[in-house]
Formats: C-alpha cells, structure tokens, sequence
C-alpha cells in the first residue's frame, strides 16, 4: 500500500514542530513516560526502532515518532529516554545533516545508508579481484554527495613483488588526480598505522565489495569486537565475497574518531542519478571537454570528441572513459528493464 502524503499544510506544521523541538529542551507532553530531551547519535537502526547513545557512552533502544523523516547511523538527534526501565525510549527530532550517503533501492526508491560522514573509506583488495569499476561507481558518490574519498587497498600481500608494482601502477593514476591511496595488509600489519591516523578525529563510512576485508580491518582497529563482527570468507564457488555484517553501525574509536560499518553490497548503484551528475567522479575529463565539437556529445561514437582524443594523447587512460560509458550503460539497462525513475 502506498504512504499517505501529506498535504503541504500538513507537511509546514510538521515541519514547525520539528522545528519546536530542536530548539526545545523542556517539552513538557509525555511526561509521565519519558525523561527531559537530550542530545544523542545514531549508533544503528532496525527496522523502525533505532539505537541511540547518549553523551555518557549508554546505548538504548528507541522508537521513532512518525513525524520524523528517515533515521539513519550517524543522525544526531533529540531523544528521551523511557521512566519504564522495560519501554522503549523515544527519538524527538534530527539535527540537519552536513553531509549523507545514499544509494537507490529497487523498492524504497532513494535510500540513505549513513549521515554526518566525513570520508568514505573504498575499501578494495586483490581477492576476489581488483575492480577499478566499482571503485570508480564509489568516486563518483563521493563526488555527488561532497564527501571526501580515501581508496583503501587491501590484501596487498597476496601478491609478489611484480603483482604488487603492477598493481601499485595503476592506482597511481588515481593518486595522480589527486586521490588519496593507502596499501595495507591485515595479515602482515603493513600500512595500518597510516590507516589509523587517517581516521582520527573523523566520521568515516568503510565501504566496498563483499570479500574485501571490511570486518578484519575493524577487528585491527577494535580488537575487543572481534565476538561481535564476523569474518567472512571468499566463497570457492562464486568467488565472491560472504556478506558478514547484517546492519550499518558506528563505532567510537579509542585515538578519536568514528566508524561506520555498512552491509557488504558487490555493486554500488547510480541508477538515480543523470549523466552531467556520472561526469563529477570523472574530474580529469573536464580538461577535454571544450574540445568537442558537439556540446551533447556522447564521448562515444561521435566525432571529433575531446575525451577520445585525449585518450589518443595518453592524457586520459581508456579504462576510465570505459568505466564512465559501463555506468551509464548499467543506468540505462536499469531504466529499461524496470521502467522504473528514481527520484531524489
């Protein structure tokens, strides 16, 4: 069944009743059921409950008012704890975000995975593969959403001295854009101090394939989790990575600094979004494009194409413009298969 909307006089007093309470620190309804509102974070949400922490380090379960729009890891809200020690607690109102990370779901439409995020940890390895594909879907979120990125390559030591140049070759031309890259090993603890210095005194979300090493490189950070977040395997049949963390969570860091652990996914999607958006995680292509000869061009089959010549001129590398067609493409694919528009 479809939500109801609300008409737009409805949606204001919603609004200016959220407005109320962020402001407010003594609303006095409920109170024989709840305690004086307080400020508090997301630390994880389940279904239409979600768990916040308060200024003390507690954490409690709560519901959430129906006013409010979507929660999710990383809100900062206005929340009251329950007087019955056996009722949930109850979140009040959201902070404006400064920053969000989403991704279209096939059947909530536009979905936000984390809020209040600072970096975005793209986390790849050489097992299952190295896929400079996905890493690029993560560049161009990074790019939409204004939120710094840092690729993380894992696993560096399950190649040999050649494997490793050749690969360390071609991240190169991510560092030569300006991209932060860090090469670590969990297994030989190479690279984990930079790893951890990167992270201090910031949100950071891990993201990347299934397989990649998300759930190790938090046990390296917070050793006393390693009974609560899993380590998964590479299956021998697919190849692919085994999803081991069920619900994105935050967790505090004991130098400073916050992490975000999300659901492992094995493609991120951009089907919401347009192709003048695509071209933002492509930021080297903006040099060239005053060289076509047509302003719709497609970069593609069209001719004189300031992209292609560039590639000609080893000024763009050819993957890259293959990874920006093979977005558009997969956007495409989606649309037509679904006949569905994802809309912000």
């Amino acid at each position: 069944m479809a939500k109801k909307r609300l008409s737009k006089v409805q949606q204001r007093r919603v609004e200016a009743k959220h407005e109320q309470r962020l402001l407010s620190n003594h609303e006095q309804y409920d109170e024989n059921l709840f305690l004086t509102p307080e400020e508090g974070i997301v630390i994880s949400r389940y279904g239409k409950l979600a768990e916040v922490e308060d200024k003390q380090g507690q954490s409690y379960r709560c519901n959430i008012r129906r006013t409010l729009a979507s929660i999710v890891t990383g809100d900062r809200v206005i929340w009251r704890k329950s007087r019955d020690l056996h009722t949930n607690s109850v979140i009040e109102a959201i902070h404006p975000r400064h920053s969000e990370l989403v991704r279209p779901d096939f059947y909530d439409g536009i979905k936000t995975v984390a809020a209040n995020v600072d970096q975005i940890m793209i986390i790849s390895a050489v097992l299952p593969e190295l896929s400079l594909n996905i890493i690029d879907r993560y560049l161009v979120a990074c790019a939409v959403t204004k939120i710094e990125p840092v690729i993380v390559l894992n696993k560096i030591d399950l190649l040999d001295k050649i494997q490793q140049q050749a690969v360390f070759n071609q991240l190169a031309y991510y560092q030569s854009l300006g991209y932060r890259v860090l090469f670590i090993s969990c297994l030989k603890q190479q690279g984990l101090e930079i790893f951890k210095q990167t992270l201090q005194a910031k949100t950071s979300i891990l993201v990347g394939q299934s397989g990649v090493g998300k759930s190790s490189l938090i046990h390296q950070l917070l050793p006393h989790l390693s009974t609560q977040v899993s380590v998964g395997e590479v299956s021998d049949v697919s190849g692919l990575g085994q999803h081991t963390t069920t619900a994105t969570r935050l967790y505090h860091l004991p130098s400073g600094g916050d992490i975000i652990d999300s659901p492992g996914i094995r493609e991120f999607g951009l089907w919401h979004l347009e192709p003048q958006q695509i071209m933002q995680g492509f930021k080297e292509f903006y040099d060239y494009l005053s060289d076509c000869q047509f302003r719709d061009c497609n970069h593609l089959t069209d001719k004189n194409c300031g992209l292609q010549k560039a590639v000609a001129n080893g000024k763009i590398a050819q993957w890259r413009l293959d990874n920006y067609h093979r977005i558009l493409q997969t956007i495409r694919d989606v649309k037509v298969k679904t006949n569905k528009t994802f809309k912000a």
